[in-house]
């Protein structure tokens, strides 16, 4: 089950770390957001190294839809409703600076980079687009509304963001990473003060980024109430309709929408991890009903940590973690959350000022609907009886039948059938 940019892409690969070493700033995990933030640094000239206890970009980022784009879902109104002006406004132009950002280094890239228009649609409900159109006049974004949008069946309109982007996300890290300070095979077993531990050396640190997705260190931030883990299905389908745009429902189990050279990604079918799934067998019949004459040649699974109001946690990783940072809570908007939270944390470390950064705060406040639901969630299925429990917190798994594993409804952690971990913040294996 390779994503598509598995099967087009080479990465570099590094050495593991097998003997003591120091530096100014560790960065844990390699994916996509570590890698950009290890980039910045390099190019500030701040001594760092980053350890992957894997292959980079193996896991999340491999398994992206790869579309660069400040326009997040229908975020702008519930953003303006909930926090006002000011932070709807920081929030879209600290993504646009991000998208900005991208725009730059891909020039000198070769990553299948091209803009494309990119909608949000929905299938029945226009007042929702309209809401969403007002609230970026307000913050001063003019977008734009579309009747018919390219698609095989009816919706409501689209609300339009014109010239975002979209890219081959493996083939641009191939190029960032190639000389940056990495260590793969590096898994950090144990965190001590401004120490961290692996299987054959001890790092010693004064500063640490944790980019691991799902934040690991359970005594600080409370991320195990703060996130929870929602997971969605891509095919890659040969002999469909090219699209000349991209394409995502404003509904989190609606259907997206883009191409890659002769492919049409189609995905969606998300839920939160641990819930029943058909998997891409919703997929596959609606691949048949839109376009009957196309193949499935690549299918794949992507995961995504969701935020209690929508927004990221960039920065300490909490109040009283002065020299810990931490980027997590992409909300399924990965490529501009990681090149986001690289320019934030690159900046704080450096000692700079970032506007951006205070709405961002993983110290902010956690009183939403969302944190109710994720305790009810947690409460539930630790109180549920199985002999089958995730080493995270103790909450009872779930068979997965359509990937064949078992996953974690509470945190998302994901397990093979033989107990071996794919997805944190289980940090290990299980015994199954």
């Amino acid at each position: 089950m390779k994503s598509v940019w598995q099967s087009d892409s080479v990465l570099p690969e590094f050495p593991e770390l097998k003997e003591d070493i120091k530096t100014d700033v560790l960065i844990i995990g390699g994916g996509i957001a570590g890698i950009l933030t290890a980039y910045f640094l390099s190019k500030n000239g701040i001594n760092y190294i980053l350890a992957e206890k894997d292959k980079i970009c193996n896991g999340i980022t491999s398994n992206t839809t790869a579309k660069i784009t400040f326009q997040h879902g229908l975020i702008y109104h519930k953003l303006l409703n909930s926090f006002g002006t000011e932070t709807a406004a920081i929030y879209l132009n600290a993504n646009k600076a991000a998208f900005e950002k991208y725009n730059e280094l891909c020039q000198h890239i070769d990553c299948c980079y091209e803009l494309k228009d990119n909608y949000v649609y929905s299938v029945d409900d226009r007042r929702i687009l309209e809401q969403e159109l007002s609230a970026l006049e307000k913050i001063g974004y003019n977008a734009e509304f579309c009747e018919n949008p390219e698609l095989p069946f009816k919706t409501a309109g689209a609300v339009r963001f014109p010239d975002q982007a979209q890219f081959n996300p493996l083939k641009f890290i191939s190029a960032i990473a190639a000389d940056l300070n990495i260590y793969e095979n590096t898994f950090i077993r144990e965190m001590k003060e401004h120490t961290a531990v692996t299987d054959k050396a001890r790092i010693k640190f004064d500063k640490v980024i944790v980019t691991t997705h799902f934040p690991f260190i359970n005594k600080h931030g409370s991320y195990f109430l703060k996130l929870y883990q929602h997971r969605s299905y891509v095919i890659a389908l040969d002999n469909a309709d090219k699209l000349n745009g991209m394409y995502v429902d404003e509904s989190r189990t609606g259907f997206s929408f883009r191409n890659y050279n002769n492919f049409l990604l189609l995905g969606g079918n998300g839920h939160r991890t641990g819930k029943k799934t058909s998997g891409w067998d919703t997929l596959r019949i609606a691949a048949k009903k839109f376009y009957p004459n196309s193949d499935v040649k690549y299918f794949w699974a992507a995961q995504d940590c969701m935020s209690l109001d929508g927004m990221p946690y960039i920065g300490n990783y909490s109040s009283n973690t002065p020299d810990m940072y931490t980027a997590c809570g992409f909300n399924k908007w990965g490529m501009t959350g990681a090149m986001l939270s690289a320019m934030i944390l690159s900046e704080l470390i450096s000692g700079k000022n970032n506007e951006a950064a205070k709405i961002f705060s993983p110290s902010r406040n956690i009183l939403k609907p969302q944190l109710f639901i994720n305790g009810i969630e947690a409460l539930m299925n630790l109180l549920t009886i199985s002999n089958k429990r995730c080493p995270h917190m103790g909450c009872a798994l779930k068979w997965n039948s359509a990937e064949r594993s078992w996953d974690c409804p509470c945190h998302g952690s994901r397990f093979s059938e033989n107990g071996k971990v794919l997805d944190n913040p289980a940090n290990g294996n299980k015994d199954i």
